[in-house]
């Protein structure tokens, strides 16, 4: 799928041509994607991913990856090889520029010393609530710290003994001396270090020390080299103080440029609450296929064009907005019907039998995709036993039905019309299975019967049928904002976002594997979960082949 598209520069582009026409760092683009790895990417980080990497091949430029792995506390290994298949998933790649910002741990500390030798860093006694009230609010002036005038040889040694591990947790940290007047919170002498003994993912005991994420992450961007640091409008009140560190340590000018955060409707996107989804056990884990991680989306079938075009269509916004979910599932249905193969499946079936089919099994052509002129056929059996949907039959028919009624006429996809002559019942009335005759001579692409019948409907043939598991997802939220709500935000999970029947499919799907996309005909789009196997073949429903949640609510509503 092409993006490169016709369409006007977004303002993050027209900065960039700017600089670029301007001669600013020789015309050098140079961007970064620095997740923290603290969880999986969710579907907010693809757009990033999209912009930071294709800003980069379009101006022909680099982009490196970094792992802003400042907090011990909340980061993993798993969380770090994770955020590199999604990465590659996606389509993108840093080549040999993977980082990490504990890789300048050394260089961080000895920027945090020169700001103590300049008289613009203090080492505070305060506790962490003590330094919440002395900062106050946006409307009043904030206290100075009584340790704020320590001299510069007394904060050296106070912060080389920090380092040591001479202090508690909680004892002592480092802050930036700026302005605690200031109407700007991260500029009310910011803290820069605290101290936590906590072996860290990639150092292990070496530091007691950490850097404060704002502190590390402007001055990572400039030991790059990052010419453009794009980032969410959440960072837009971070930007003076990144400023202020680089003119103060005279560094790097990284230029920071906000752009509106993905939001969707029915969604959570914080990492916090997705975590608590997982530990609670509310989802399978972080890759549950209701998840809105890229793994959760790549687990129920969606594919990376579909998601690298929603990002496209959803544009880069210098307001934050939320994106109506339908437009992502709009995206994959596009893009699957391109390229999933259609095959037929039956989860509530009602046994049809051909009274005067021949007691043989007949292989029929059928064609995988009609909208890929590539796709080719696949040998699919039929015999005088098949099953059909239980909705696909009414004995007395309403005015718009159209499928199979007693002596009506209806066309089994690729095969025979039928017509229903019997309709064998038990003795409560209820309907055990139906037969009929079929025409030999109205085979699809052979018909000589000239009959035009009002409908199609898809089979499996019973004797090669084989069984699955389908599991049917739906949106794990039933209220647009279950952030922005009273209560909990758990309250509002969608108690019927999963749902699993069985299904008697036809024998090509045995040998499926996940990756791998099919249309159920006249279903929805499925796709192999990663359990399922040839002894219990598993199915995830990506997406339905219309916006049924209309329906759904409507429903519900009345």
């Amino acid at each position: 799928m092409n993006e490169e598209v016709n369409k006007s520069l977004n303002f993050i582009e027209e900065i960039i041509e700017e600089d670029i026409r301007n001669g600013k760092h020789g015309g050098r683009i140079h961007t970064r994607f620095p997740p923290e790895p603290n969880g999986y990417l969710h579907i907010g980080h693809a757009k990033s991913i999209c912009l930071n990497f294709g800003l980069a091949k379009k101006y022909k430029g680099k982009t490196n990856l970094r792992f802003d792995d400042t907090n011990p506390v909340t980061e993993e290994t798993e969380y770090v090889e994770s955020i590199k298949y999604d990465i590659k998933w996606l389509g993108f790649d840093w080549d040999d520029r993977e980082y990490f910002a504990s890789d300048y741990f050394d260089q961080l500390y000895q920027f945090a010393v020169k700001l103590i030798k300049k008289g613009k860093a203090y080492v505070d006694d305060s506790s962490a609530d003590d330094i919440a009230l002395m900062k106050k609010n946006p409307m009043e002036p904030g206290v100075d710290s009584p340790f704020r005038n320590r001299t510069i040889e007394q904060n050296l040694d106070l912060f080389s003994r920090m380092k040591n591990g001479e202090f508690k947790e909680g004892e002592k940290v480092l802050r930036a001396k700026i302005d605690m007047s200031s109407p700007n919170m991260h500029l009310r002498d910011p803290i820069l270090y605290r101290i936590l003994f906590k072996p860290h993912h990639r150092t292990g005991d070496k530091w007691c020390i950490y850097p404060m994420y704002d502190f590390a992450h402007g001055q990572c961007d400039s030991i790059e080299g990052i010419t453009h640091s794009i980032c969410t409008l959440e960072f837009e009140n971070h930007k003076p103080l990144y400023n202020w560190f680089i003119d103060e340590l005279g560094i790097f000018p990284s230029m920071q440029i906000e752009f509106a955060r993905l939001n969707l409707n029915y969604t959570v996107m914080s990492k916090r609450k997705l975590l608590q989804l997982v530990k609670e056990n509310y989802v399978s884990g972080w890759d549950d296929p209701r998840m809105p991680t890229i793994s959760g989306f790549r687990r129920r079938g969606y594919t990376p064009d579909s998601i690298r075009h929603f990002a496209s269509l959803v544009g880069v916004a210098k307001r934050d907005n939320v994106i109506d979910l339908a437009l992502l599932e709009f995206s994959i249905r596009e893009d699957l019907n391109k390229k999933a193969r259609r095959v037929m499946a039956v989860m509530e079936p009602l046994k049809l039998i051909i009274t005067n089919y021949p007691d043989q099994i007949e292989y029929l052509a059928i064609e995988n995709n009609p909208e890929d002129p590539n796709g080719g056929s696949r040998q699919v059996p039929f015999g005088s036993v098949l099953y059909i949907e239980q909705d696909d039959f009414m004995e007395i028919p309403s005015k718009k039905f159209f499928r199979l009624t007693r002596n009506g006429m209806v066309r089994l996809k690729g095969a025979y019309i039928i017509e229903c002559n019997e309709v064998i019942k038990n003795e409560e009335g209820s309907i055990l299975e139906i037969h009929c005759r079929y025409l030999p001579e109205s085979k699809s692409g052979e018909d000589k019967t000239n009959l035009k019948v009002k409908s199609t409907i898809h089979w499996v043939e019973a004797s090669q049928a084989i069984r699955g598991e389908l599991r049917l997802y739906d949106r794990l939220f039933s209220v647009p904002d279950p952030d922005n709500q009273d209560s909990d935000f758990k309250e509002y999970i969608n108690k019927h976002s999963l749902e699993i029947k069985n299904a008697y499919l036809e024998p090509s799907l045995k040998d499926s594997k996940p990756g791998e996309y099919y249309q159920f005909i006249r279903n929805a789009y499925f796709t192999p979960d990663l359990d399922s196997a040839p002894e219990q073949l598993i199915f995830n429903r990506t997406v339905t082949l219309k916006d049924a949640w209309v329906k759904v609510k409507e429903k519900e509503n009345n």
